[in-house]
């Protein structure tokens, strides 16, 4: 058998799983979404009606839509640098050649990305709760007034970031941590002898040689990020007055709540292009750093 044949037979089980469980959905929601399909086709297929372009015009002129938009895109804004420094700090931490105990904290760090959401979102809405939550009680310890965590518009998508942090940055750490143990101990060496500081070590050494997968995390991140769903399906149901909406959390309450299964669809490829979009910038922009 020739190389060829036997790389194609190789991948061939791989290339048709693949085609099978994301090719052909995927393909499947475009169709969908050129369509009205809601519940009335769901029961009879004839009430099917092709509207083309209909579904992604209505959306773009929902008001709705945008606030979906607008909430996920403070959630990256803030979100996306708040856990990427405490992945960073956290695996420099545990990466340390004073840090004691390093086996222990890197599997503290980790815990709650393996933890399950909904068990853990009982938990934070316990802390944040307005009369008997911890955090409120420290912020009394301090003479600041109890906040309405969940139930204020202003400070209900600010818990969620702090939460949404909290739960996963324990996974980009575990790749900065990969990361600055491949770094050559030798440049450090030399930077020493140089008579850099630590400071200066970080800037000089640790970030550039760090560039290739900070840009891997960040984009893994921010994509993550634009998926925002669970976390305010668990703790706030997207209120209150609609403030922890976001587009995946829209998409869901078009399609399993009003059942308009063709709007939803259309949701579903924008935010593609949202997260296509944002990911070809952080490219871009990363390039021309490096070009200068």
């Amino acid at each position: 058998m020739k190389v060829g044949h036997a790389a194609w037979a190789f991948a061939t089980p791989a290339l048709l799983v693949i085609t099978v469980f994301f090719f052909v959905p995927v393909l499947a929601a475009l169709i969908v979404s050129l369509t009205d399909f809601d519940l009335y086709a769901l029961a009879d297929i004839r009430n099917l009606r092709f509207v083309g372009l209909d579904n992604y015009r209505q959306l773009l002129h929902s008001p709705e839509f945008w606030r979906a938009v607008a909430n996920t895109g403070y959630f990256v804004a803030v979100g996306v640098p708040l856990s990427l420094a405490a992945s960073l700090a956290s695996a420099l931490l545990v990466n340390s050649r004073l840090a004691y105990l390093a086996g222990f904290f890197r599997t503290a760090f980790f815990a709650p990305v393996v933890t399950t959401l909904v068990a853990v979102a009982v938990v934070w809405r316990y802390l944040l709760h307005t009369r008997y939550g911890l955090l409120n009680y420290a912020l009394a310890q301090l003479g600041i007034h109890p906040i309405d965590w969940l139930g204020d518009p202003h400070w209900a998508l600010p818990a969620i970031i702090l939460f949404a942090v909290w739960k996963n940055f324990g996974y980009n750490m575990v790749i900065f941590v990969a990361a600055l143990q491949s770094i050559p101990a030798d440049l450090y060496e030399a930077a020493r002898l140089d008579g850099a500081s630590v400071w200066q070590e970080f800037g000089r050494v640790t970030l550039p040689m760090l560039r290739p997968t900070l840009l891997l995390v960040s984009i893994l991140t921010v994509a993550g990020y634009f998926q925002l769903f669970a976390e305010p399906y668990v703790m706030t149901q997207g209120g209150p007055l609609q403030s922890t909406v976001s587009v995946l959390y829209f998409m869901y309450e078009e399609g399993f709540k009003w059942w308009n299964l063709g709007s939803a669809s259309a949701v579903a490829f924008l935010l593609f292009l949202m997260i296509l979009a944002v990911t070809a910038l952080q490219v871009r922009l990363t390039r021309d750093a490096e070009a200068r």
